[in-house]
């Protein structure tokens, strides 16, 4: 998981999670709903089990142990979109920090009483398909993943179809979309059309 690259990381990220988690569970009982539907927001997100989870909030580690250890990040969480605290969750650059906008965003669905099935997201067969195959786009930023979709580059291998010349003209793709892109190219053993 990439770290802050700011010079102090931010203070959430030694907070304990035991600290907030109850937190979660008050927000959500508020609105009348239940703790068992937090943990199993928690548990589709992170991969913890029950008996994982209750370890990881009883030893009170920090957010960024308890993403660093979670067992299974569920791919589907990057179809989480939407404003938590007055920032784009999909936007948001540092991965720790989208991890728990990602937490976040989800478990004020639940208090807003969204439904469980919309809550726990499900990737569409293609979307599945490039998830499993590691072949999807990395984070590049709003106007860079925007204008390879216009576009219709949905995956690496089709950016791999490319020149780097026509990706980099595309509005929106600037020099550090293309170095990202150059390196998980690179990474999928793939390169730009030549």
């Amino acid at each position: 998981m990439k770290k802050s690259t700011t010079t102090s990381p931010h203070r959430i990220y030694s907070m304990s999670f035991a600290s907030v988690y109850p937190l979660y569970i008050a927000k959500v009982e508020r609105k009348g709903g239940r703790k068992a539907d937090v943990d199993t927001i928690i548990k589709w997100l992170t991969g913890y089990t029950e008996k994982s989870l209750e370890s990881q909030i009883k030893k009170e580690v920090s957010f960024e142990t308890f993403f660093e250890k979670a067992p299974k990040l569920n791919p589907n969480r990057k179809l989480i979109t939407g404003v938590i605290c007055g920032i784009r969750v999909e936007e948001i650059q540092e991965s720790l920090m989208q991890e728990i906008r990602y937490l976040d965003k989800v478990i004020d669905e639940l208090a807003n009483g969204k439904k469980m099935e919309a809550i726990l997201r499900k990737a569409s067969p293609e979307t599945v398909n490039i998830l499993k195959a590691g072949f999807a786009i990395p984070r590049l930023g709003a106007p860079a993943e925007r204008a390879l979709a216009q576009a219709g580059i949905l995956n690496m291998k089709q950016v791999s179809r490319y020149t780097e010349k026509t990706i980099a003209s595309l509005h929106g793709v600037g020099p550090k979309a293309i170095k990202i892109l150059q390196t998980e190219l690179k990474k999928l053993d793939l390169k730009f059309k030549v």
